[in-house]
């Protein structure tokens, strides 16, 4: 399982890096000021996330029988997908009904840490 979590954060890592480029370069010109910094609130956590993969996957190499753990990159792997991939869809359409799902990927990211936390305190 320490294999998954640390491909997935290496992966999304990478995608942040090409994310945060295509945005400073090529979207630059073309999204307003404020749907840019929609965009890049965006890579900004997804970037956070994929290094909270990271560091998932290095727990589970010591604990690896570990539930909240394991919990815990699920749910950062969901919040990435619920937060920042909808922020980028909102930047870039502009259909502000996607900003609904945002908050749901942010309390999938605090309840992320939360059981990172959990899991790193209870298991022996």
């Amino acid at each position: 399982m320490s294999r998954i979590f640390l491909t997935l954060g290496a992966v999304n890592a990478f995608l942040c890096v090409v994310l945060g480029a295509f945005g400073a370069h090529g979207l630059k010109q073309r999204l307003s000021a404020e749907m840019l910094v929609v965009y890049q609130t965006g890579v900004q956590y997804h970037f956070y996330h994929a290094l909270g993969l990271v560091a998932v996957g290095l727990m589970l190499l010591h604990y690896p029988a570990s539930k909240p753990m394991r919990l815990s990159g699920w749910l950062m792997l969901a919040g990435i997908v619920l937060f920042s991939v909808s922020l980028y869809a909102l930047s870039l359409t502009g259909m502000r009904g996607l900003g609904a799902i945002t908050p749901l990927g942010g309390v999938a990211f605090l309840s992320a840490w939360a059981m990172l936390a959990y899991g790193a305190w209870v298991e022996k």
